[in-house]
């Protein structure tokens, strides 16, 4: 049997961005589409798994496919940790993550949509709705980062509903391997 390739890491630039104030959503939902955006509360971590890889595989998202059960399941099933999956016509189709990181602080942890539902114009409605949710409990500040790995819409989007940068890194980004791809299949059937 052959050998499978290890990936490349890959350069990335990541960007921090916070907002300091509540912006007001403006953004409908399109007209059109049936989309529900359920709070999901002990979510089963083989769901979450699959809305991580389902989301994050074409940017790269790996960290939390890595972590062994008992890691992932202390951070998604945190007091602090608010899951939202979005379904559009009965099937998901994206989620976003936020983490009460202090008193005043609520990071947008992760956010996205899946393939088959990213050009339906969901992107902004979804994000004001991560916010007025990340609101609610009344920060000083909401911080997000995004890497230039990820979706081209990502820094644009952060910034037009009002995140401002304020630093940036370099990150080397490992990419799972195949027989990580693999694992992660097994071990959900």
């Amino acid at each position: 049997m052959a050998k499978m390739a290890k990936p490349k890491s890959l350069k990335a630039t990541v960007t921090h961005l916070e907002m300091a104030r509540r912006p007001r959503p403006v953004t409908p939902l399109p007209v059109n589409l049936h989309a529900t955006l359920m709070k999901a509360t002990e979510i089963p971590l083989h769901f979450y798994r699959y809305l991580q890889w389902q989301v994050g595989r074409d940017w790269h998202w790996a960290d939390r496919l890595r972590l062994s059960d008992d890691h992932l399941l202390k951070i998604v099933h945190a007091e602090t940790t608010q899951i939202f999956v979005l379904s559009v016509e009965g099937s998901p189709a994206g989620f976003f993550e936020l983490a009460e990181l202090d008193d005043s602080t609520v990071e947008l942890s992760y956010f996205g949509l899946m393939a088959h539902v990213r050009k339906l114009g969901l992107g902004k409605w979804m994000l004001e709705q991560a916010l007025a949710t990340a609101w609610s409990v009344t920060p000083a500040r909401v911080i997000v980062s995004t890497n230039t790995l990820d979706h081209p819409a990502a820094l644009p989007l952060y910034q037009k509903v009002g995140f401002e940068p304020v630093s940036q890194n370099q990150a080397i980004i490992r990419p799972l391997a195949d027989e990580e791809i693999l694992a992660l299949m097994r071990a959900e059937t």
